[in-house]
Parts: structure tokens; C-alpha cells; sequence
């Protein structure tokens, strides 16, 4: 399966990082600027689970995509997201399947409006930052992507992916219950950035 992973951030080029390092066919979807940096210095991710540093990994600018891919790994921030489908949108044929991993909900609906049944659910747990020289700091270690129907089925597309992500360097599991977790995790970041809002202060200091 041809993955297309949208931006190589903290969140994208981790998780996408680690899927080239298991030597799956792997594209990353970035703009001039990035695909610059990531043809001279190539890839890092420093992490307490193991580094490693992928040199000059497979990048496309959104005008020259040219064809599809299996799937649309979707890692974007939610203000950004208009930008990102406009970008994508080229690879999406009549058997890709997107796995957006933004926190909150409305993307989706978003998403389906566009792309209708080729969307399904996903949730990252992860804490990973770019550093000064634009390497993926992995801080914990704590690498969870889970995906699954929206509708809760457990569809053929899911357990492709499921193939696909086992024996890549982090935790890969599908759930019948994705917007369950997905819930949860934006409950979560909600209360806690309400917290830190309201004593306008750090997580680290609070706790």
C-alpha cells in the first residue's frame, strides 16, 4: 500500500518516519521550503524508543502529484486543514482511504463532506516537537496511532492498515470504538488547556 503522509512534522514525520524505517512505501507530502531541508539533512527522529535518520526520504510538492495512493495519512493543525485538503486531494482515487490524525472532531465532518466513506477515524497519542535544527524530538515514550470505521465495522481497509503498521517502531492498533477514544482525547486536551487558560500558566508548572 502507497502511503501519502501530509507535512513531516513533530506528528507526521514521526509516524511516517518510523513507517520508512520499516521499509513501507512511504511519500510525504510537504511544501518547498521543507522538501529543501529534508534533501540535505534527511530525516531524524530522536526518541527514547531508538533514533533514527532517514536521508533524503521521498517528498512531492501537491502540484506534481500525479497519481493515487492507498492511503492519506493526515497530520496537519486544524487551521490549516482547508490548505491541506486542496493539497492532497489530487492523490485521492476510488480506493484511498484517509486517516486523519487532528485532535478535536469537526474535521470529520469536514472530511466526509469531501470525501465521503474513504475517511475513517484515527487518534495519535504521542508528545514529539521539531527542534532549532528541524528534528523530530520524540519526548516520551509514548507512540500510540489508533484507527478505525467511523461506523464501527471491522472493515477489510482497516485490517490492510493494520498490516501495514505492524512492525513499524510504535504502537499500531485499529478500534471498533475510534470516536470513542477520539472523544476522550479531545475532553482531555480540552479540560487541561481550560487549566492552563485560566492560570495562565504551563502543564509543567501547574503540576
Amino acid at each position: 500500500m502507497r502511503v501519502l503522509v501530509v507535512g513531516a512534522g513533530a506528528v507526521g514525520g514521526y509516524f511516517g518516519g518510523r513507517l520508512l524505517e520499516a521499509h513501507r512505501d512511504v511519500t510525504f507530502l510537504v511544501r518547498h521550503r521543507r522538501a529543501a531541508e529534508l534533501a540535505v539533512t534527511g530525516l531524524r527522529i530522536h526518541s527514547p524508543t531508538g533514533d533514527v535518520h532517514l536521508p533524503a526520504p521521498p517528498t512531492v510538492l501537491a502540484e506534481d502529484i500525479n497519481d493515487s495512493f492507498g492511503l492519506v495519512l493526515l497530520s496537519c493543525k486544524a487551521f490549516d486543514l482547508t490548505s491541506a485538503i486542496a493539497a492532497f486531494a489530487p492523490a485521492v482515487g476510488p480506493d484511498t482511504v484517509i486517516l486523519p490524525l487532528l485532535n478535536g472532531m469537526r474535521h470529520i465532518d469536514v472530511l466526509a463532506e469531501r470525501f465521503g466513506t474513504a475517511v475513517l477515524g484515527g487518534r495519535c497519542l504521542i508528545s514529539s516537537t521539531l527542534n532549532a535544527a528541524r528534528e523530530i524530538v520524540h519526548l516520551t515514550e509514548m507512540h500510540t496511532l489508533n484507527f478505525g470505521e467511523l461506523d464501527g465495522t471491522a472493515s477489510r481497509r482497516v485490517k490492510a492498515i493494520e498490516t501495514l503498521l505492524s512492525g513499524a517502531h510504535f504502537d499500531g492498533q485499529s478500534s471498533e470504538q475510534i470516536l470513542l477514544y477520539m472523544w476522550e482525547k479531545w475532553v482531555f486536551i480540552a479540560a487541561l488547556a481550560g487549566s492552563t487558560c485560566l492560570m495562565r500558566s504551563s502543564v509543567g508548572r501547574l503540576s
